[in-house]
C-alpha cells in the first residue's frame, strides 16, 4: 500500500468505528455518565486505570467504582472522611485492589487541592511535541503524598520506557474533540496533535501488519515510532487512528 492508499484505508476505518456505537463496548462509557468537568475527569481517569484484561469485566468494575463513590466521584474525592474510604477496601480488578483505590482517591484529592486539578497538571508540564513529560510529572505529583509502594505501578512512566497505554487512552478521552460523541474533548488547553496512541497488543499487531511499526515490543520506543508515522498521516488529529487500529484488531481480527 502507498501512503495515500494506507491513509484512505485507515480513514475509512476511523469513520466506521469512531461513532457512538463504539461506546457500548468500551470503558469510555463511564465518563459519559457525568456532566460536571471534574466528575468526567475522575471517572475517566479511574476507568482508564483499570482498563486492562477482559473489556466486559473492565466496564463492570468501572461501574462498581462509581457506585462505591456514590456516583459523585469529585464530591467523594474532595469531601470524604477516612471512614468513607473503608467501603473501597473490597474493590478488586486484577492487581488493582481496595488499598490502591484508596491511594488513588487521596492522590486525586492532592492533585485538586494543591495543583489546580488534572488538566493544569498535564497542560503546564508539556515539553517538546508530545505529552510524555506531562505524564511523568503527573505521576511524580500524584505520589507526593504518603502512599503504598505497590500502588505506584498502576501509573506508568513513559520516561522509564513505558508505552503508558492506559493514561494515553485517558488523555485521548479528555483532549480529543471528535464531534462523534465518543471522545469527550473537555480539555481545551492541550492540542490533540500532541496526543499519543494508546498502544496495546491489538493496535500494535495491526500497526506492524500495516508497516506503521517495526519494533517488536509494545514499549515507549515503539510508541514514539507509531506516533511519528500516525502524525505523518494526520498531524492535527493523529490518534483518531487508534479507532482504526483497535477496530481492525478487535472487531475484524485483522
Amino acid at each position: 500500500m502507498t501512503d495515500s492508499e494506507l491513509k484512505s484505508f485507515l480513514d475509512e476505518k476511523v469513520v466506521l468505528y469512531n461513532n457512538t456505537d463504539f461506546i457500548e463496548s468500551d470503558p469510555v462509557q463511564i465518563p459519559h455518565l457525568f456532566t460536571q468537568k471534574e466528575d468526567v475527569e475522575i471517572a475517566g481517569f479511574l476507568s482508564a486505570t483499570i482498563s486492562w484484561g477482559n473489556r466486559k469485566m473492565i466496564i463492570k468494575n468501572a461501574h462498581k467504582m462509581m457506585d462505591l463513590l456514590g456516583n459523585a466521584p469529585y464530591d467523594f474525592v474532595m469531601s470524604h472522611q477516612e471512614t468513607d474510604l473503608e467501603r473501597l477496601d473490597t474493590f478488586v480488578h486484577r492487581t488493582f485492589n481496595g488499598q490502591d483505590f484508596m491511594g488513588f482517591i487521596k492522590g486525586l484529592q492532592h492533585i485538586y487541592q494543591n495543583h489546580g486539578g488534572l488538566e493544569p497538571v498535564f497542560s503546564q508540564n508539556i515539553k517538546s511535541d508530545d505529552l510524555q513529560n506531562s505524564i511523568h510529572k503527573f505521576k511524580q505529583l500524584f505520589f507526593e503524598i504518603q502512599h503504598l509502594n505497590r500502588t505506584q505501578k498502576h501509573i506508568s512512566d513513559p520516561l522509564k520506557g513505558s508505552a503508558a497505554k492506559r493514561i494515553n487512552m485517558f488523555l485521548r478521552w479528555m483532549v480529543r474533540q471528535d464531534n462523534k460523541g465518543v471522545d469527550l474533548g473537555i480539555w481545551k488547553s492541550i492540542s490533540p496533535a500532541l496526543l499519543s496512541c494508546p498502544l496495546d497488543v491489538h493496535s500494535g499487531n495491526v500497526a506492524r501488519k500495516l508497516g506503521l511499526l517495526t519494533r517488536k515490543q509494545n514499549d515507549g520506543k515503539a510508541l514514539a515510532e507509531l506516533d511519528l508515522n500516525l502524525r505523518r498521516l494526520d498531524p492535527i488529529d493523529p490518534v483518531k487512528y487508534d479507532f482504526a487500529l483497535f477496530g481492525l484488531g478487535v472487531f475484524e481480527g485483522f
